[in-house]
């Protein structure tokens, strides 16, 4: 399965919860590919902290890139896309590439508004490739804080689902990052770890309840 976190909104969790996905399918023994998408590069800096990764990480932060990611991850059980905040050729790519989407929006405002330029790229991708699928997951969450009326409504109007799971804004992210560790090297029975271990098992229920394999369709149009 190939999972995209893309918003063209910077700030939301994009690479933290990319790198903690890859982590956590990987410490289930899963063969995982972390593809870098932004030009920023933020994963690939992150992975250069480290002797060894868990999993294997690869930049492709440019236009286009859909048939060499698919290309890549066919070799794997599962591929993770760190996207960017902005690009929107390579968003379009990504998510042709992309057999689930996710879109990371904190409770309400400026990432809200900056999600609709990915569900307009979802919504074109889904022309090539029917069973596209993509949710919204709300990241960075303070505790106590609940999702508003306004992201409620926005999900209904573009028929897009909220996750149940929900990553909250912790400091154990940060340090974690910073340090080039997983979440799971850093602070595996904190409650960071468990969000990405309820986020994982959730976006897995998709790869058992769809059949997401790619589509030729899908790869005929990375070309595009």
């Amino acid at each position: 399965m190939i999972i995209s976190f893309l918003n063209q909104k910077g700030g939301v969790g994009k690479t933290t919860l990319a790198v903690n996905t890859a982590a956590r399918l990987a410490r289930s023994g899963h063969k995982v590919l972390l593809i870098d998408a932004d030009p920023q590069q933020t994963a690939a800096q992150w992975a250069s902290l480290r002797e060894t990764t868990p999993f294997v990480v690869a930049s492709l932060p440019r236009p286009k890139m859909a048939r060499d990611a698919m290309a890549m991850a066919a070799d794997y059980s599962h591929t993770i896309i760190d996207g960017p905040a902005r690009g929107k050729d390579i968003a379009h790519s990504m998510v042709i590439a992309s057999d689930l989407v996710v879109v990371p929006i904190e409770p309400g405002g400026p990432s809200l508004w900056a999600a609709a330029e990915t569900i307009e790229a979802v919504n074109n991708g889904r022309a090539l490739k029917e069973q596209l699928e993509a949710v919204f997951l709300v990241s960075r969450k303070n505790a106590n804080t609940v999702i508003g009326r306004e992201a409620k409504a926005y999900a209904a109007d573009v028929g897009i689902q909220i996750l149940r799971s929900e990553v909250q804004s912790r400091v154990a992210f940060a340090e974690a990052l910073t340090a080039g560790k997983t979440i799971f090297e850093w602070a595996a029975r904190s409650e960071a770890a468990k969000d990405i271990d309820k986020l994982v098992k959730e976006l897995l229920r998709y790869g058992e309840h769809e059949n997401i394999r790619g589509h030729e369709k899908a790869r005929q149009a990375a070309d595009a």
